[in-house]
C-alpha cells in the first residue's frame, strides 16, 4: 500500500481505500425491457484494494500510480473522473493507486468511484450524489460505496446488509485474461433462475458451514457463458479448488478472478505461495474479508 501525503493546512487530502468486492454468489433472476439484468448475490469486500486520494487541484485532473495502473489511461469515462463529475466537482486533483486487475470481476471501477465519492465528499463538504446518480455510475457502485457484506439484488441499487458473517480468509485468482462483461452476458442461455435463499443462522457457525451452505444452495450463473468466452477460467477454478484447505472455490462477478475460502490467515497464505508457484503469470492475493 502506498505512503500517502499528510494532510496539512497548506495542503488538506483526504485517501480512501477501494478493497476488492467479492461475489460469493450470483444469480441471474430475469431482464427488464431495457436489456439490465436483474441479479441476487452476496456480496463481501476483502482486505486488498486500490487506494483515491483527492486534493485541492486547478481543474479536474486524475493521475494513476500502482502496478496495474499501466492497463489504465486517463480519459473521461474512467469511472473516477465521471464519480467527480457526478458530484459536481470541477476543481480536484485525484490520485489513484491501482492494484486491483482492471475488469476482473471484483469491482475495482466501481470501489474506484465509490472510494472517489467519498474522498470527494470528505475534501470538499459536499453530500454524496444521490441514489439514482450513484446507481448510473455502474451496478456496483452501491454496494461499493455501502462498503459492507450485503445483498444485492435488482440491477445493483437493492441492498441489505447482511449479519456478522463468521471469520474466514480468500485466495483471488486472476488469469490476467480478457474476459468483457457484454460478451459475458450475451452468452448467457438462461435469465430466469431462482433467487439467493435466505442465510440460515446454521450457515454463520463457522466459514465451513457458510462455505457447505454456498455450495450446496447458491451458485454463479455467469460460470458458463464466462468459460465459454474464456476457456482458461475452468483452469482456474480447478487450481483453487485443489489447494489444501479451499472450503469454495467460485469466479466473482463475470470473471476472470476466481476465490478459494479458507479458516485460517496461514491456510490462505500458504494456498497462495503454492498457486503462484504454479502459475506465475497469474494475479494472486491473499486478504481476510472485511467486517
Amino acid at each position: 500500500m502506498p505512503t500517502d501525503l499528510e494532510a496539512s493546512d497548506d495542503v488538506p487530502l483526504a485517501a480512501e481505500f477501494a478493497p476488492a468486492k467479492v461475489n460469493l454468489c450470483l444469480h441471474v433472476t430475469g431482464r427488464r425491457d431495457d436489456g439490465y439484468h436483474l441479479l441476487d448475490s452476496l456480496v463481501v469486500f476483502a482486505g486488498v484494494g486500490d487506494r483515491v486520494t483527492a486534493l485541492p487541484g486547478k481543474g479536474l485532473t486524475l493521475v494513476l500510480t500502482g502496478p496495474e495502473a499501466v492497463a489504465l489511461s486517463v480519459e473521461d469515462d474512467n469511472l473516477v473522473l465521471r464519480a467527480a463529475r457526478a458530484m459536481g466537482v470541477k476543481s480536484a486533483e485525484l490520485r489513484l493507486w491501482k492494484a486491483l486487475p482492471v475488469a476482473s470481476g471484483i469491482g475495482g471501477g466501481s470501489a474506484d468511484a465509490a472510494a472517489s465519492l467519498r474522498a470527494l465528499s470528505r475534501l470538499t463538504g459536499q453530500a454524496l450524489p444521490g441514489p439514482a446518480e450513484v446507481l448510473a455510475l455502474g451496478a456496483d457502485v452501491p454496494v461499493c460505496l455501502a462498503g459492507k457484506p450485503s445483498r444485492m439484488a435488482g440491477v445493483g441499487e437493492l441492498l441489505t446488509g447482511l449479519p456478522p458473517l463468521p471469520e474466514f480468509w480468500l485466495v483471488l485468482a486472476n488469469p490476467r485474461v480478457p474476459v468483457p462483461t457484454p460478451r459475458v452476458f450475451s452468452a448467457l442461455t438462461q435469465r430466469e433462475n431462482p433467487v439467493v435463499p435466505g442465510l440460515p443462522a446454521a450457515a454463520l457457525r463457522s466459514a465451513e458451514h457458510l462455505a457447505r451452505w454456498l455450495a450446496q444452495m447458491t451458485r454463479n450463473d455467469l460460470v458458463t457463458p464466462a468459460n465459454v468466452v474464456a476457456p482458461v477460467l475452468a483452469q482456474v477454478q480447478s487450481a483453487l479448488a485443489a489447494l489444501p484447505g479451499c472450503l469454495l472455490a467460485r469466479m466473482s462477478g463475470s470473471g476472470a478472478t476466481h476465490f478459494g475460502m479458507f479458516a485460517s490467515a496461514a491456510q490462505a497464505e500458504s494456498a497462495a505461495a503454492a498457486l503462484r508457484a504454479e502459475h506465475p503469470g497469474w494475479w494472486v492475493a491473499t486478504a481476510k474479508v472485511l467486517d
